[in-house]
């Protein structure tokens, strides 16, 4: 039985209605967490250092160790609870592509694990990044391409035109 979800996919791709839309239709209670998740619970000062994580004026995401240390942990606490038995949906940007999914693969190494790339046309993720409001222009377009980029999927579903739940339908269908 499928114990997480992974969706991966760039700034305002849909991920996060895909998750909410995932837990209405899949049997059972799945936690939907995200990197989003992640950044709101750091404290205020790591979006303003470099070793932390900045967001730049032209939508580049930049990272910095101490970051990377606590996205370690916060990986390894996602795996812990799906290992305790609650079943979990990531909604996650991979900025490093392959390296990035390395990262999950080793925490989730002995979990069942569906892997899916959310795909959206860049034009219309950075339409869908200034109506939200809360993103810095730029970061749909720049992260569109390179977060598929060497990451190996189970099933990619492409929001460009299809809206979230009847994506999130084509997922439950592959979940066991």
């Amino acid at each position: 039985m499928t114990e997480v979800i992974v969706l991966n996919g760039g700034s305002s791709s849909g991920k996060s209605g895909i998750a909410w839309c995932l837990q209405a239709v899949l049997p059972d209670s799945w936690l939907a967490l995200g990197t989003d998740t992640l950044v709101e619970a750091m404290p205020a000062s790591m979006q303003a250092s470099d070793a932390g994580i900045e967001f730049a004026a032209d939508g580049g995401v930049i990272v910095g160790a101490e970051f990377r240390t606590l996205e370690a942990a916060w990986i390894e606490g996602v795996a812990a609870m799906a290992r305790a038995g609650a079943r979990v949906i990531v909604d996650e940007v991979f900025l490093g592509g392959a390296e990035a999914q390395q990262r999950w693969l080793g925490a989730l190494r002995d979990l069942r694990v569906l892997w899916v790339g959310v795909r959206c046309d860049s034009a219309v993720a950075a339409g869908r990044e200034v109506a939200r409001g809360n993103r810095v222009v730029g970061m749909a377009a720049s992260q569109a391409d390179v977060v598929h980029q060497g990451v190996v999927y189970d099933l990619e579903v492409d929001t460009t035109h299809a809206e979230s739940m009847e994506c999130a339908r084509t997922i439950a269908a592959h979940v066991r």
